[in-house]
Formats: C-alpha cells, structure tokens, sequence
C-alpha cells in the first residue's frame, strides 16, 4: 500500500546497504528518494533541488551531519524538515542535532515504518504553519504564510520544528504555553523524550533574542514559555 501523501525525499548516508533499504522502502511506498553518501554530495543536492524532507546521517566522509545542517540552516536559510539519524546510545549527539537544527531523529535501528510515519508527520507541521495573517509581537514578525519570521530588520532563520514552536507561542502570547501544550503543538501524543522541546527552545530564543536586543522569550519556571513584549509582563 501506497502513502496518500507522496514526499520527495533526500538520504544522506554513507552505509550503502542501509540508504539502499531507506530508498527501497520509501519508493515503494509510493515517494522519490535520492541518496548521497557523503556530507558534501548531500550539502550540494539539498541546496540545489527542492525537497520534503531530508534524511541525515552524523558521520558522513566530507561533511559530518551536524556541519551540514548548521550550513544548510545558516548560510542556505533553508527550512526542509530534517531528520537526523543517530545512535541509540548517544544522548549528546541527538541534543547537538536538534541544537544544529535537526527538526526530529530517529534511533538506529530503527523500523523502516517509524522512518516513513517520522518524515509525513514532520511535512504536515512544516505545511500547517502556512496560515495566512501575519503574526506580530513587539517588534517580531512572523507571516506563516511566507514562513518568514522577522526581528525589526533582522531575518531569521528557522527549521520547521522551531517555526511551530514560534507560531504556537505567538499565538497565544502574552500567555503562558505550558510545556505538555507545546509538545502536543509540535509532535501530537508522541513527543520524544524531554530534552527535545529544551534544545529546540534553546535554538528559537538565540535566533530570536538578539545579543542588543530586549527579550521576547521568557521561561515561567516549573510551567512552560512565553513570548511577550516588556510592556505586557
């Protein structure tokens, strides 16, 4: 049985029999998977075509993942979803992913099946922040429907999973988001374990709160986040 949601998707992986298994799967489920097997092959096809999402190995010849998705992030202001592949035993490395803007990872091995419900639930959050009015708070803009968020003249970037987390506590603000509401915004009845909604709150407040600037993202200890202007704490 097919998907009813065909996705373009990128492998980056260096093991040539697992990226085998990934696209396999992926193109009998009805998807068009490329594959790279090396971090600067995959950097090249990612910037030059356009994908759904994108599948990315840590240890890459060329090009380890984390330098890749910071480039592809950083200095591409690319927006794919990405999903990082990394050890099951290697809590620091799935932080740094989610740190250098992974939007969600898997833990090898993993289930070909979890793989493919990982990548579709991980487009449908990137297309749901496509709303059409433009959010403001303060002097930070976001207009889902460009995926654009702005600080005064500053653009910023952001992947998929920050985005939403942006567009939820906008949103709301002045109010309090508490934790448990942002990962059922962001990942529905199966968040990944806690560390994921810290690191990628980390990401979204050093690409919003400037060095110069006043802050916008407050945490209220204990509950969750806020985003709000100094004149509505």
């Amino acid at each position: 049985m097919t998907s009813s949601r065909s996705l373009r998707i990128l492998v980056i992986e260096d093991n040539p029999d697992l990226a085998a298994n990934v696209c396999d799967f992926l193109e009998a489920k009805g998807h068009v998977a490329d594959v790279a097997g090396d971090g600067i092959t995959g950097l090249h096809l990612a910037v030059t075509h356009d994908y759904d999402a994108i599948v990315l190995d840590i240890v890459l010849p060329g090009m380890d993942g984390f330098t890749l998705c910071r480039k592809y992030r950083e200095e591409a202001r690319r927006s794919t979803p990405v999903l990082m592949l990394t050890a099951r035993d290697a809590l620091d490395d799935r932080v740094a992913g989610l740190e250098c803007g992974a939007d969600d990872y898997v833990l090898k091995p993993f289930a070909l099946r979890e793989l493919e419900a990982r990548l579709l639930a991980l487009v449908r959050r990137s297309k749901s922040a496509m709303t059409p009015s433009a959010l403001r708070v303060g002097d930070l803009e976001f207009d889902p429907a460009l995926v654009r968020a702005r600080r005064g003249t500053r653009v910023i970037a952001l992947s998929a999973t920050p985005l939403k987390l942006l567009d939820t506590l906008m949103r709301a603000s002045p109010r309090v988001v508490r934790r448990e509401e942002l990962e059922r915004a962001v990942w529905g009845e199966a968040p990944p374990d806690s560390d994921a909604l810290r690191s990628h709150m980390h990401t979204l407040r050093a690409a919003v709160d400037g060095a110069d600037e006043v802050p916008l993202i407050h945490t209220v200890r204990g509950i969750g986040y806020r985003i709000a202007a100094p004149d509505a704490l």
